[in-house]
């Protein structure tokens, strides 16, 4: 079986700091690499891999203003194409603009929807709805307007992270800096906790940082710590007391929840979007509906085994289960 995985190519496969869809391309190139299977990755020429890497594009387009963004989406998405009757299936992670090629090869093409932007981009997944195969990365992200072949949730490189079974004192928000991940309710809730709270996350809009973020920041009770690469993260992760997930959307899935409880480290997040498919609520985490109740569970956490937490990610979120129920799918396909 020859499998081509079409990356993004906003930031480095995998990425240096963030990067979530670069992430999970580079778990799925890897995991099926274990498991044999020829795999050849298209991606920024920075990229590393097991597998075979194949680029145009030598510089990811996020990292160097100076890259037109369009111009090497285009370039990067037609190499693959142009050679996609080398490959049995090829999985794209790249949205919804490969998918107009889909009918012009001759390769069965999967995609792995990883969160809608907008509803305007829906009607270009539906007109190829019924000549490609839909893999979601929660049950709560589907469209009623598609169909799928199959639920995949995002699997986790396990082997990049520490279990511990002691927890720190300080609570830790990790992710982008946005309104809609919630930021300024994390610290609102620690504020209310009584309990410090690192804050770690690419700065995804200034405005938001240098009004409801930038003035709460103390350096000793809210500190921000930056865009922590994988090694701070591994150790922000496993030395919380509890991961803040206070989100105001309806989140398709969530790569800091699974990493945290993988570390062993409880979450409590707004209950949206895949929260309840990823946390049980009182055994590794908690869901809630508000700060005043997330101040109540922060004082719950004290009786969440952290084990529990553990067992429970890896059970789910691993790179081997999420790398099974893709093999699930090609071959499924490919019958």
């Amino acid at each position: 079986m020859k499998i081509a995985i079409l990356s993004p190519i906003a930031w480095r496969t995998p990425p240096r700091k963030y990067g979530p869809w670069e992430q999970v391309s580079s778990n799925i190139a890897e995991g099926l690499v274990d498991r044999g299977i020829d795999v050849t990755l298209f991606a920024s020429g920075d990229s590393i891999t097991r597998g075979k890497l194949v680029s145009v594009c030598e510089q990811p387009y996020a990292e160097h203003p100076g890259v037109d963004p369009k111009v090497s989406e285009c370039l990067h998405i037609s190499h693959l194409m142009e050679q996609a009757g080398k490959f049995d299936i090829i999985h794209n992670n790249f949205d919804f603009l490969p998918l107009s090629y889909s009918r012009l090869i001759p390769t069965p093409m999967v995609t792995t929807i990883h969160g809608f932007s907008s509803p305007k981009i829906i009607p270009v997944y539906k007109k190829y709805n019924n000549t490609t195969y839909y893999v979601s990365i929660s049950n709560s992200d589907r469209s009623p307007e598609l169909s799928y072949t199959a639920t995949v949730y995002n699997g986790i490189d396990t082997r990049a992270f520490t279990f511990n079974s002691e927890s720190g004192q300080t609570l830790l928000f990790f992710g982008r800096i946005h309104p809609e991940k919630g930021v300024a309710e994390a610290i609102e809730i620690a504020k209310k906790s009584n309990r410090k709270l690192i804050i770690s996350g690419l700065i995804q809009d200034q405005a938001y940082f240098d009004h409801h973020v930038n003035p709460e920041v103390d350096g000793q009770e809210i500190v921000y710590v930056g865009n922590s690469g994988p090694v701070d993260r591994n150790k922000l992760l496993g030395g919380a007391y509890a991961l803040l997930h206070p989100i105001g959307f309806e989140e398709p899935f969530g790569l800091s929840v699974a990493e945290a409880m993988i570390c062993g480290t409880p979450v409590i997040a707004f209950k949206r979007g895949a929260m309840p498919e990823l946390i049980l609520d009182g055994k590794t985490g908690f869901l809630v509906s508000n700060v005043e109740e997330a101040v109540e569970a922060v004082n719950s956490i004290k009786f969440i085994d952290r084990r529990n937490c553990f067992e429970w990610a890896v059970a789910n979120f691993s790179m081997q289960k999420m790398v099974d129920g893709y093999l699930e799918v090609y071959q499924q396909i490919l019958r």
